[in-house]
This record gives C-alpha cells, structure tokens and sequence, in this order.
C-alpha cells in the first residue's frame, strides 16, 4: 500500500515521525511531499535529519504569503504528486494549510484522505486553523482523533458520520 504524506511545517515532521516509522515497521510504502510552508533549514530541514525522517521525494516551496496564496500555490504541485505516485491514501497533519491543501487535491481526485488530529476545535471560526480543520475533517475518509473530546466533536457536527478511531498523540509517541 502506497501512502502519501504531506508535511510542511515543524510540528508536522515532529508528528509524523512516529507514524512515518510505524508504516516503515509494517512494509507499507510511504511517499513524503513537503509544501515548504517552512523553508528555512532551522524550521524544515534539520527537522527530518534530527528525527530522522525519509528526505521528501516532493518538494514544493511554496513558502510564505496570505492563507490563500499559500495554499493555491500548493494545491498544483500536491495534484501532480497525486498523479504521479498514485497513493491508496493521502496522510494530513493537523490544522495548517499543508493540511488543507493536501486534503482537497487528494479528495478532488477521489483518493482516501487519513487525518491525523482531526476533531480538534476552538469553536473560534476567526482562526484559520478552525476553518482548516472543519474543512478537512469534512473532506476526509479516516479521521483519527488524539480524545475522546475530538471524537465527540466530530460525532456532535456529524452525526450519521462513521465512527472515528481514538489514536494517542503521536507527539506523544516515542521510537
């Protein structure tokens, strides 16, 4: 099984870390893209040295901008990956626009998306991140939820929804 993981920001690669090493462990095939949300070697690089993390096969640079900007920069080159590697599953992280970016390409080309943290919320629709969370959670096949409150959020917003998995935060996970 082909796995897509989008990453592009530091907690991203902390999060993935573990899980990236649990696929590896299983003998699934995991693709790494980075969008570049973070760039600079301090916030992105030395990152997947440090926990050593498979270097992207993708790599987008889609940098800094508005929220708009940046994830309309990311959404092509995250489409072409799509194409290109031909996942079973796109894996998202979090609330970012990597996340967001990642889910809709994924899900606009009728693959599976899997989130990790999702059901989380502020209830605070001002932050971008809330607004990148519902979206995402809406637009995903697997939700896997850090609580037992981010599986009640999901189940109060949807509730004819399939039932979402209780995962540990990977944060929390060590190798």
């Amino acid at each position: 099984m082909r796995i897509l993981s989008v990453v592009g920001n530091r907690p991203q690669f902390i999060k993935s870390a573990p899980l990236s090493l649990a696929l590896r462990n299983a003998g699934l095939d995991e693709v790494v893209l980075h969008t570049g949300q973070h760039y600079d070697r301090e916030l992105s690089a030395a990152f997947f040295e440090e926990l050593g993390l498979a270097p992207p096969a993708h790599r987008l640079e889609a940098g800094s901008g508005t929220h708009g900007e940046q994830t309309a920069r990311m959404l092509p080159g995250i489409e072409r990956a799509v194409l290109v590697e031909q996942p079973e599953t796109v894996l998202v992280y979090g609330d970012t626009n990597s996340t967001l970016a990642g889910a809709l390409a994924a899900a606009k080309l009728a693959v599976p998306v899997a989130h990790v943290e999702a059901g989380l919320r502020s209830f605070d629709r001002t932050m971008p991140e809330e607004l990148n969370r519902l979206l995402v959670d809406r637009l995903s096949t697997l939700l896997f939820c850090p609580s037992d409150v981010a599986v009640a959020n999901l189940a109060a917003a949807w509730p004819a929804r399939r039932a979402s998995r209780v995962e540990p935060a990977t944060v929390l996970c060590r190798s």
